[in-house]
């Protein structure tokens, strides 16, 4: 039988045709997807890849004179570390406590006296120091702190205005002790540096709006970098300063 149009689109012809361009939709879906991906994966000429080189940032001194005071903050960043020299050899000693005992430093109403310009300093046998202050009694609970914080592993006892200090003996459970807090003024002198860093960046900050963007965020990490090379210098005293401590070579 004849129908109108058969002769344009058989059955078997329109399926056909319908399906090849169905499957070509599909392979063109697919290619496209593929392409997405590729591109997706690789790099574009702008990333970034600072992630992968940071290092340490090198100092410019006169670059970061132009924003902060470089003399003083490098003079702040050594007092720290000349303090940390200072404490380890005040306080961390192998030889007799007493000697370091008379030079401790004590905090009062805001000013710092050594023990021995407070207290009269004794001993009462060879493995113990007394302390007395009974010509200045106030100043006896600045005396305990400094006391317990000289890092120096003491255990003093009070009576009435009297510290009693017993000397520790040179033990290994001694040494350890000092080689600990070795460690702990090393961890205050870093902080110290860290606070240290962070007023001069802040001066920085405050003086964003002056200069471009690059040279303050440059500025920021150079003295980041400069606090760190002071804290890296403390750390090799405090290491030197174990190993003797623990007599280590």
């Amino acid at each position: 039988m004849y129908i109108p149009g058969m002769e344009f689109c058989p059955k078997m012809s329109c399926w056909t045709a319908r399906t090849v361009l169905l499957v070509t939709f599909v392979v063109l879906l697919i290619h496209q997807g593929s392409q997405h991906s590729v591109a997706s994966a690789s790099p574009t000429p702008f990333e970034d890849y600072s992630e992968e080189k940071k290092g340490p940032v090198p100092v410019n001194e006169s670059e970061i004179g132009e924003l902060v005071n470089v003399s003083r903050l490098k003079e702040d960043l050594q007092k720290g570390l000349d303090q940390l020299k200072n404490d380890y050899m005040k306080h961390l000693s192998l030889r007799s406590a007493s000697g370091s005992i008379e030079n401790l430093q004590v905090d009062f109403e805001g000013e710092t006296y050594t023990l021995q310009e407070i207290a009269q300093i004794g001993r009462k046998g060879p493995q113990l120091i007394v302390v007395n202050l009974s010509s200045f009694p106030t100043v006896m609970k600045d005396v305990l702190k400094a006391l317990n914080d000289s890092g120096m592993g003491l255990n003093p006892q009070q009576d009435g205005t009297t510290i009693f200090i017993p000397v520790p003996k040179v033990t290994k459970d001694y040494r350890e002790s000092l080689a600990k807090n070795a460690k702990t003024l090393f961890q205050k002198f870093k902080d110290h540096s860290r606070d240290i860093q962070n007023k001069y960046i802040r001066e920085v900050k405050k003086k964003e709006k002056e200069v471009s963007s690059d040279l303050a965020h440059s500025v920021q990490q150079q003295i980041h970098s400069m606090a760190e090379l002071y804290v890296s210098e403390g750390e090799k005293v405090m290491i030197t300063k174990q190993n003797e401590l623990l007599g280590k070579d």
